[in-house]
């Protein structure tokens, strides 16, 4: 039985608990199907998945800002040299509701995103730096360099990696009796990975080695 260390080792962990050699070509999607379903629920966001806008220098703003590329959620985001609070977070919809736009500038409080865009409410009369953090979308396993081993999923938590691939496996494999094993074990290893990020967020946690 392999020991998942890396995403090939994951890839070769899922094919010998299903114990079946004719589905080696068809686990990929499995692994591929958890993990968009797993970053696509904020609950599972977490520290390691935290990056800085700007890269920490910030992002020159006139009237919008680029989101970045890997842009998932707000965690905070703040004008530098202001002292007042972490802009507020709008829909883009209540935004223009309380700034339509061509009104009158001036410092902004809130800030919405829109497509590739941070817009901003009051619209900044002035030139501001935009400062703050966001959760950024990892690199995919099967796209991580070196095989995924240092990927933070595969080296603090395999066991949720395993049970998710291998709860997608069920249906395509039409085995209904094992998904409640599967979804089972998997919602024990997700609560423990959320306890995690919950203490993580709360109070610092427990120490962890993070790699990008």
């Amino acid at each position: 039985m392999a020991v998942v260390t890396s995403y090939s080792t994951l890839l070769t962990a899922v094919a010998d608990w299903l114990a079946r050699s004719n589905l080696t070509s068809f686990v990929p999607n499995y692994v591929q199907n958890f993990e968009e379903k797993f970053l696509r629920q904020p609950r599972n966001f977490g520290k390691w998945m935290e990056a800085s806008i700007g890269s920490g220098s910030g992002i020159a703003i006139s009237t919008t800002a680029a989101c970045p590329a890997d842009f998932l959620a707000l965690k905070i985001s703040y004008l530098d040299g202001q002292s007042q609070r972490p802009l507020n977070v709008y829909s883009i919809e209540q935004l223009y509701q309380a700034y339509p736009r061509g009104s009158g500038g001036g410092t902004p409080k809130f800030i919405a995103r829109n497509v590739a865009n941070f817009e901003f409410g009051p619209v900044p009369s002035g030139t501001f730096t935009l400062m703050g953090t966001y959760y950024a979308k990892p690199t995919l396993l099967r796209s991580f360099a070196s095989d995924a081993a240092a990927h933070w999923l595969v080296v603090n938590a395999p066991d949720l990696l395993l049970y998710g691939a291998l709860l997608e496996a069920m249906p395509f494999i039409k085995n209904d009796a094992r998904i409640p094993v599967w979804q089972q074990m998997y919602a024990d290893a997700l609560k423990d990975y959320r306890d995690l990020m919950k203490a993580q967020n709360t109070s610092g946690g427990a120490l962890q080695t993070l790699v990008a």
